[in-house]
């Protein structure tokens, strides 16, 4: 370690914030710190290392277990979310949750939201819940967010939060904003629950400090007590989450909150190239600056920021393509012949989603593997998300989201109708749909065929429940589930709702999958990838299904792919490749469109203006040896083609005037003629040694 990182992580004494410059060692200072509290005095159970993404923590107790070794498994090392949900699995039942209380995904939110704004329409319930969310991260309540209310349209949506909140109180339910508002409230209002946590968390690490918003920072510092016992590690200068919540407000008041507050700067890149880390710093340096810092790096200059002009995106995407493979090509002559660049040192970063579509069909043309960062999540599938909701009815019966969409998948001959009647007679006699199907005055609204359907699912669940929590290891595991398949029919469901008998067979190889994923996290004696059988703790199939709904991707079980990541900006933070191609750097793109149309203020355009250059300092530094910043001389809107300007970035990079303006196709055809050169003088030495032989 060099000397700041040694002294962030000895600094045990109070309050400390370590501003991590991108590539300065962040993960490294954060495991070293978990070991040197070890050390001191503290047991593992004592510490917390909190981030933001389940991968980012999966990350860091690998490199926990590795430099600390068997006590890593006693650290909280976790999301916001996740410690959340522990929290209020143990102590939510003073706010008067089940200790089985269900977590609702975005779907299941928009559905009810619609219910309680009496809305069909679904864009104007996603709006209603962005407001809500916006909301609760700012730690309101809907008689707090009724009284600071603009306008009739904020209180109107202030009406539907308070709808809301009652159905999600019926449902015993929570959405992923609860997971940490309703901590707060717990730490906040309940001081027995307070002294705890304060007592169990002895020190608390939070990573990405930069991307905390208003609640999490009351959560910290409820939690760190008056001592501040904690150590937050960020950068301000790659805070680019602003749209969702995050402050930069937290970073300054951590000095106003901890006067004692110890700031070490980390600014010694061991990620990029001088060259690369001179365009960024370029870049971030008209920002204003909470802590001021310079990165730098002792790899060398390195290769100069290549700035290529494009005529459209097709065309941009051919350049791309040129240009990862004159670099491959690069590379084998270097090496003799023996390729030595792979794919998945390529990765093309653009500011939206949209952008990735021109770049799939280039690859695919020149057959290059890529893979679309960001995409849908496994966990987003819709016969992954029927078999959850199954899931989630097992451990809480009272989630009526979960119900509709169990009930009807596969269907079951218990249509609209019935339904509605149920819903109807549930809300009137103030009972979930799954307790109200078991009520004995439910004869009265419903004729007897239709309860004895509603029965019969009933007690299947029940069943399944019962089941679930007998059922332990990976090996009963993977019966259970397969029982469960045949019982409801679920393959026969995926192929007659399809009609490509393709598309019904990767849904179905899907559902294999997930199902053998569910298994191995049941433990017990399993096979890895290598076929060697190793133990792991068992856990019953139902303890594994509470955690269902925290889980977004099953990453776990997915291979180190050969391939070209094409990524959002936003995407990409925390991840670093060899070679980096920043697309589309244009006005209206990055930056974003800033104009005056809906009358904001010159303060907030010149705030977006600096997260926007933040989003491209992110960019810049996510490289490590190459970095091509790419610009469109026209590009499409809409259905229009309109004249592209660079972006003030490209600039504000300051390159030196001298950087060649490459044309990609030509370096490859130089590169291929060389290679012909060389192929040809080979043939023609190997035909002399066989004639003079």
């Amino acid at each position: 370690m060099n000397i700041a990182q040694q002294e962030a992580v000895n600094y045990m004494h109070g309050p400390c914030l370590v501003l991590a410059g991108a590539g300065s060692g962040k993960t490294r200072v954060i495991t070293q710190k978990i070991g040197r509290l070890i050390q001191s005095g503290l047991k593992p159970e004592q510490i917390a290392a909190i981030t933001f993404t389940n991968k980012a923590a999966a990350e860091m107790r690998e490199r926990a277990k590795a430099l600390i070794g068997k006590q890593a498994r006693g650290v909280l090392i976790c999301t916001f979310h996740a410690l959340g949900v522990r929290m209020l699995r143990q102590d939510g039942a003073v706010l008067g949750l089940k200790p089985q209380f269900s977590i609702l995904d975005s779907d299941d939110v928009t559905s009810i939201i619609k219910d309680a704004g009496g809305s069909v329409d679904v864009a104007t319930a996603r709006q209603w819940q962005w407001t809500i969310s916006g909301w609760k991260n700012q730690g309101l309540n809907a008689a707090q967010a009724a009284g600071q209310a603009n306008g009739d349209e904020e209180r109107q949506i202030a009406l539907v939060m308070a709808r809301y909140e009652e159905r999600l109180t019926a449902y015993q339910s929570v959405d992923f904003d609860d997971l940490v508002s309703l901590p707060l409230k717990l730490l906040r209002e309940h001081e027995d629950v307070r002294n705890k946590w304060q007592a169990a968390l002895c020190h608390v690490l939070v990573d990405e400090y930069q991307d905390t918003n208003a609640t999490q920072y009351e959560v910290l510092k409820l939690l760190a007590g008056e001592r501040g016992r904690f150590t937050a590690v960020g950068d301000d200068d790659q805070s680019i989450y602003g749209w969702r919540g995050a402050t930069l407000d937290n970073l300054k008041k951590l000095p106003q909150d901890y006067p004692n507050l110890k700031v070490v700067k980390l600014e010694q890149n061991y990620r990029s190239t001088s060259a690369i880390l001179r365009a960024a710093n370029n870049v971030i340096g008209p920002n204003p600056k909470l802590f001021p810092k310079t990165l730098f790096s002792e790899l060398g200059e390195g290769e100069p920021v290549r700035v290529v002009d494009c005529d459209s995106e097709e065309h941009e995407a051919e350049r791309v393509v040129a240009r990862i493979l004159s670099l491959r090509a690069e590379g084998a002559l270097l090496a003799e012949g023996k390729q030595f660049k792979e794919w998945k040192d390529f990765c093309v970063l653009y500011r939206a989603n949209h952008m990735a579509k021109p770049f799939e069909k280039a690859f695919r043309k020149a057959q290059i593997p890529y893979k679309v960062s960001g995409g849908q999540s496994f966990f987003d599938r819709a016969e992954i998300k029927d078999l959850c909701s199954w899931m989630v009815l097992m451990v809480n019966n009272d989630n009526n989201a979960a119900f509709i969409r169990a009930i009807k998948t596969p269907k079951r001959g218990i249509g609209h109708t019935t339904l509605g009647a149920l819903s109807t007679f549930a809300d009137q006699s103030r009972l979930s749909m799954f307790e109200a199907l078991f009520s004995n005055s439910l004869g009265s609204v419903l004729p007897a065929k239709a309860v004895g359907s509603l029965h019969e699912f009933g007690r299947f669940v029940n069943d399944l429940e019962y089941r679930a929590k007998r059922t332990v290891g990976a090996e009963d595991a993977r019966s259970f589930l397969n029982d469960w398949l045949k019982e409801i029919d679920y393959e026969k469901h995926l192929y007659d709702g399809e009609d490509s008998e393709k598309v019904a067979a990767a849904r179905w190889s899907n559902v294999m999958d997930f199902c053998d994923w569910m298994a191995q996290r049941c433990g017990g004696q399993i096979d890895d990838t290598s076929g060697a059988t190793i133990e792991k703790p068992t856990k019953t199939m139902l303890e594994v299904v509470q955690t269902i709904a925290l889980l977004s991707t099953i990453s776990e079980r997915e291979g180190d792919q050969d391939v070209v990541t094409l990524s959002t900006l936003h995407a990409s933070k925390g991840l670093e490749w060899p070679h980096v191609v920043l697309a589309g750097v244009n006005e209206g793109l990055l930056p974003f469109k800033l104009d005056d149309d809906d009358g904001i203020n010159t303060d907030s355009i010149e705030i977006r203006l600096q997260e926007e250059r933040r989003l491209m300092y992110v960019g810049i530094t996510r490289a490590q040896r190459t970095l091509a910043v790419n610009w469109l001389r026209r590009r499409k809107k809409g259905r229009d083609t309109i004249a592209g300007i660079p972006s003030r970035f490209i600039a504000e990079m300051g390159l030196d005037k001298t950087t060649v303006k490459e044309d990609p196709r030509e370096k490859l055809k130089a590169l291929r003629a060389e290679f012909a050169k060389k192929s040809a003088d080979g043939i023609a030495a190997a035909a002399a040694v066989s004639s003079n032989s």
